[in-house]
């Protein structure tokens, strides 16, 4: 009998379990994507890039407003913060606006639609009276309001004709006549024209390009055919052309795209200097305060060219920080009337961030100098307050929307602070995935905004 020098059997030793596999490390690129792509897939990202984006762009723009603005101000024999003080002023007009706007209900801001164009084209055509319009610039489409006070009808055009133009739209897809291409065009394409008529009359084709923008944005979104939109394109665009060739100021700003020399008779100055101010920022500006160019050199510093200013001060890394905002606020735009059942939101969503975004693209395309000045200023950056109410009042509008995405509801019920939890008999009651669970049914259940 075989075992140990002390007797005993010997011990039987467990077979070793083989090593399980660890699993496969997972790609940090491919797990950065998945994270950002679900946050960016949550029901309260378009919100929070609309609130937020807006608000920072409009902070940053009083800080550039205020530093563009100074020597133009001493210039005049004002204060160095008179600009400022003015557009801070508007921004706060504009913020009880944004607040109005974001709290009403849809079918409030449809009611609104017909008020707000009968106001915007009385205005418009009040400009053309002798004694009451004022000509700045050229161009005559002001109305003096008492004092230092200016108002531009044009302005509340832009946002009349996206909220009327949506309603129209709206109305007729929930009767089913947009696929007859004269229900799709009237009475859209001649408002829409009259809009375009006043605002001629008074030599702003920049204000027009953006209400054109607005029109066609519009026909977009509604499904206009291939003949039809391009037929529409090309009657604007044999328009604008003729506009165009029979005025000499537009044919010299046309010719100052590329301009590196302001030309005989200085005709490129302001093009030229946009682009030196942008030049000499280098990666991350001269600093705050520190341009050059606004010392009398670069003219509209602070309205139409405070992105060349920006440029300057604030250097490469403060011009994409700007066209990262406005990158975002036009992809919440598009994410809102891509998400959204209600026909009125879909369309407004689609016409506010195509006057945003085409308005942006103007501005910044003449400082770059890849387009033709057009006289227009950086949505809720530039110095003016005719410019900024009406925006603020749409961004409020936009705000309404995200909060009409699937989830977006019952995200912000969700919303507990942290010290404000139920109590029930002296213990903390957690809000577990139930309740959560529970509103997610409720609001994919929910009726679209435009049925209740």
């Amino acid at each position: 009998m075989s075992g140990s020098r002390t007797g005993r059997p010997p011990v039987q030793r467990a077979a070793r379990r083989p090593a399980a596999p660890h699993p496969p490390r997972e790609n940090p690129v491919r797990r950065l994507h998945t994270r950002a792509r679900r946050a960016w897939d949550r029901p309260l990202t378009a919100y929070y890039l609309i609130f937020g984006g807006s608000l920072l762009i409009i902070v940053l723009g009083l800080m550039m407003v205020y530093s563009a603005s100074q020597i133009t101000a001493l210039q005049m024999s004002l204060p160095g913060s008179y600009f400022f003080r003015k557009q801070l002023l508007a921004a706060a007009i504009g913020g009880v606006l944004l607040f109005a706007a974001a709290r009403m209900p849809i079918k409030l801001h449809r009611a609104l639609a017909y008020p707000i164009l009968a106001g915007a084209v009385f205005l418009m055509a009040l400009v053309q009276v002798p004694g009451i319009g004022v000509a700045v610039n050229g161009n005559q489409n002001w109305i003096a309001l008492g004092g230092s006070f200016q108002l531009q009808p044009s302005e509340f055009g832009k946002l009349a004709l996206v909220l009327w133009g949506a309603d129209l739209l709206a109305r007729k897809q929930d009767k089913k006549l947009l696929a007859q291409w004269k229900h799709m065009l009237v009475p859209l394409v001649p408002v829409a024209f009259m809009l375009l008529g006043l605002i001629m009359l008074g030599g702003d084709m920049g204000t027009a390009i953006i209400l054109a923008a607005i029109l066609f944005g519009l026909l977009w979104l509604a499904g206009a055919p291939t003949r039809l939109f391009a037929g529409v394109l090309s009657i604007a665009a044999l328009l604008g052309v003729i506009l165009i060739k029979t005025s000499p100021n537009r044919m010299a700003r046309l010719q100052c795209i590329g301009a590196t020399e302001p030309g005989p008779g200085d005709s490129c100055w302001q093009a030229v200097h946009g682009i030196y101010a942008l030049a000499s920022g280098g990666l991350f500006g001269s600093g705050l305060g520190a341009s050059v160019e606004k010392w009398g050199q670069l003219p509209e510093a602070h309205t139409d060219f405070i992105f060349a200013v920006t440029g300057e001060e604030l250097g490469l890394a403060g011009t994409l920080s700007v066209l990262a905002l406005f990158a975002a606020l036009g992809y919440a735009g598009i994410r809102v009337a891509g998400r959204t059942e209600d026909p009125f939101v879909r369309y407004a969503a689609g016409g506010v961030t195509t006057w945003i975004a085409a308005q942006a693209v103007i501005n910044m395309g003449a400082v770059l100098g890849l387009l033709p000045i057009a006289g227009v200023p950086l949505p809720l950056f530039s110095y003016g307050r005719s410019a900024l109410l009406p925006t603020m009042f749409a961004i409020g509008l936009m705000i309404t929307f995200a909060r009409e995405e699937p989830g977006a509801r019952a995200a912000l019920a969700m919303r507990q602070p942290r010290f404000g939890k139920k109590r029930a008999g002296g213990a903390m009651l957690e809000q577990g995935p139930r309740r959560w669970n529970t509103m997610r049914r409720r609001a994919s259940a929910a009726r679209t905004s435009g049925e209740r």
